[in-house]
């Protein structure tokens, strides 16, 4: 099993900045692979970004200029760093994480899932 316990969302102003940090643990196996997901109200999650233990990263078009995802050492942290932030950012923020290797945007490449976390970006 793997939890994840996301942090870091609140209220930001439109063209600052954001850092998310994903606190997971249980099975390093399970979780080789982790990512960021957002979802707005009625839709379905969509990825932002996503790293893997081997450092390979994957972004989102709607991101990809100005957010950095990163995996500690220890490989019990996945952090998001996003700038230059726009309302459309706003949402609520899920970790995922799963054992497949390469990082992926799709939803169904991820088994495990945080709780969420509400990122506000007002103008």
């Amino acid at each position: 099993q793997v939890q994840l316990v996301e942090s870091g969302g609140g209220s930001v102003q439109s063209e600052g900045s954001l850092r998310l940090t994903c606190s997971a643990s249980g099975s390093a196996y399970l979780r080789r692979r982790m990512a960021w997901f957002r979802q707005y109200p009625e839709k379905e999650p969509e990825g932002v970004a996503s790293v893997d233990i081997a450092g390979l990263t994957k972004y989102a078009d709607s991101v990809k200029d100005r957010a950095t995802i990163s995996l500690d050492d220890a490989e019990t942290t996945m952090t998001l760093i996003m700038g230059s932030l726009k309302p459309e950012d706003t949402a609520v923020y899920y970790c995922a994480a799963d054992h497949g290797l390469s990082p992926t945007l799709s939803r169904d490449g991820y088994q495990y899932w945080g709780q969420g976390t509400q990122v506000t970006v007002s103008s």
